[in-house]
């Protein structure tokens, strides 16, 4: 797991972090320190944090680890690309101005336009011979493809040999100068990488995992699920008090008697119903 890489940290040394980082992690056990590893926090959680603070930690280091970069940029030898300029500007061969310059450009060029001259005239010429063996052109084609052929091999040795003088030279210079030796340059490179390390090691990793193991768990504890809401909503009434018929005493119950009807008295008009 690659984190952010800190503003402290090259890339190419990310590596070597982790390498230190997990060398510790490794043998925390041997660190009376460090022996709530595993109990509170395990070798890959501290890991974690430890790579999420990788810019705090590496700032404990930070005097040393300048320092080893620095000496790491001044052994390293110029490259290529930084000869060749110095061919094509003159540089390094004790002459400068637009005549070296003119030279330089036309010791490069001169091989890849030769070059491209032999190809054409000696494909053309054998062409022409192969469709005329008798023809006189042909043969002045093949002839100028040679001459170009042999111009652009020596402007090669020639770019080749400046090259190599310029090398020779820009290195003499850089001893002359008071540079170190190759030697001289290894160890001082080594010695540089170890007080990074150390440091790293001792003011950078280590405290932080002890600070970790040190202090209290504050992690949250896991969420309480809310309780399960019933289906039936909750009002604030209570429900009616019900008794069976049967409950209670019979003397409290009304009672009911059935009316009493009697027949209509019928009679003569004159009769008058009392």
């Amino acid at each position: 797991m690659h984190m952010n890489v800190a503003p402290h940290l090259l890339t190419e040394d990310r590596a070597e972090y982790e390498r230190i980082l997990d060398d510790a992690l490794r043998s925390a056990h041997e660190r009376p320190d460090l022996a709530e590893v595993g109990r509170r926090f395990t070798t890959a959680q501290l890991r974690t944090m430890a790579l999420n603070a990788t810019t705090l930690i590496t700032t404990a280091a930070a005097v040393e680890y300048d320092h080893f970069v620095k000496v790491r940029q001044e052994g390293r030898s110029p490259t290529g690309t930084s000869v060749m300029n110095a061919v094509l500007t003159g540089d390094g061969d004790g002459v400068s101005g637009p005549g070296a310059g003119i030279v330089a450009i036309v010791t490069v060029l001169a091989p890849v336009l030769s070059g491209t001259a032999a190809v054409i005239f000696l494909l053309v010429g054998a062409l022409l011979k192969v469709l005329d063996p008798a023809m006189v052109f042909a043969e002045t084609l093949l002839t100028a493809g040679l001459f170009f052929g042999s111009v652009a091999a020596a402007g090669l040795l020639c770019a080749a040999a400046g090259l190599l003088v310029t090398a020779r030279r820009n290195r003499s210079t850089e001893v002359g100068a008071g540079a170190t030796a190759p030697g001289e340059a290894d160890d001082e490179l080594s010695r540089a990488r170890d007080a990074w390390r150390s440091a790293l090691l001792e003011r950078g990793i280590l405290p932080f995992l002890r600070e970790a193991l040190a202090e209290p768990d504050t992690r949250p504890a896991p969420p309480v699920p809310p309780p399960r809401a019933s289906r039936i909503p909750k009002i604030g009434y209570s429900g009616p008090d019900f008794s069976s018929p049967s409950e209670g005493s019979s003397g409290n119950r009304p009672t009911f008697s059935s009316p009493d009807f009697s027949s209509p008295d019928f009679g003569p008009p004159e009769h008058q119903p009392e």
